[in-house]
């Protein structure tokens, strides 16, 4: 039985509470941010488009998704310690077979239990990781709550201690370095501009309606990995809103975050 309130993405205007490496290879790669709407065609060559996506998103058509460009897709698995998202064990398997390389996200409850609980709880419930050229490794979506205390109840040492709990567990289990998602004001505001994780974990940062967007503490604008840059796209084979993202870099590097190489 599901603990917790099911989490559905809500509005990140990095301000009040904003709302996902090969983080240094991919910085040979990477272009500023020049536009969001339309991108050059140097832009488009060197930003692979992403989505993600939950149960809200409905029954999803993964090959009219590939069809419509999307190259990459991270699908909600799992919250806390004990809710799985039901449309998981679907959408994950449909969007291999479509040719969408996909990753599974874990949505954090620091409040809950340990980092090590929900790192075991997640990688045991589709967050692991393959080798099979199609697989990223696993993101850890850390925000603050639809309701209640921003950052949980916990210190700034707590986050930290929290993040890295999660952190060494998961890599422990799947031998790969977890995808933080975050924003900027959220990290800021509750590890107390911690560095520490930027040397280690790829950086998703959300940030919307913006050109290009602001950073947690330690990452540049040549190390974020991908950008949650709208909660209101569109994409053939969803219906209704979806969130969208960029990759920063080219497939190549996309492949390469993919297979650890």
């Amino acid at each position: 039985m599901n603990l917790f309130p099911i989490h559905r993405k809500r509005p990140r205007v990095d301000g009040r509470r904003g709302f996902r490496a090969a983080v240094v290879l991919i910085a040979a790669t990477v272009l500023t941010a020049a536009g969001l709407a339309v991108a050059s065609p140097a832009q488009a060559q060197t930003r692979v488009a992403g989505i993600d996506v939950s149960h809200y998103q409905g029954s999803i058509n993964w090959t009219s998704v590939r069809n419509a460009g999307v190259q990459w897709a991270y699908i909600k698995a799992t919250e806390g310690t004990s809710y799985k998202d039901p449309r998981f064990n679907v959408n994950y398997p449909a969007a291999h077979a479509a040719g969408v390389i996909r990753g599974a996200y874990h949505f954090a409850r620091p409040n809950a239990s340990s980092g090590a609980v929900q790192a075991n709880f997640f990688a045991s419930n589709g967050g692991a990781w393959s080798a099979d050229n199609l697989t990223l490794p696993g993101a850890l979506d850390i925000e603050g709550p639809p309701t209640g205390a921003t950052c949980y109840g916990l210190s700034t040492t707590g986050m930290r201690n929290w993040i890295t709990d999660f952190y060494n567990t998961y890599k422990s289990r799947t031998g790969r370095d977890p995808v933080i998602y975050t924003t900027a004001s959220w990290w800021n505001q509750c590890t107390g501009s911690w560095t520490g994780m930027a040397s280690k974990s790829p950086l998703w940062v959300a940030h919307w309606g913006v050109s290009a967007p602001n950073l947690p503490a330690g990452w540049s604008s040549t190390t974020w990995t991908c950008w949650q840059y709208t909660s209101t796209g569109s994409v053939s084979g969803i219906a209704g809103n979806v969130d969208r993202n960029y990759f920063n870099g080219a497939r190549d590097r996309l492949l390469a975050l993919a297979n650890n190489t």
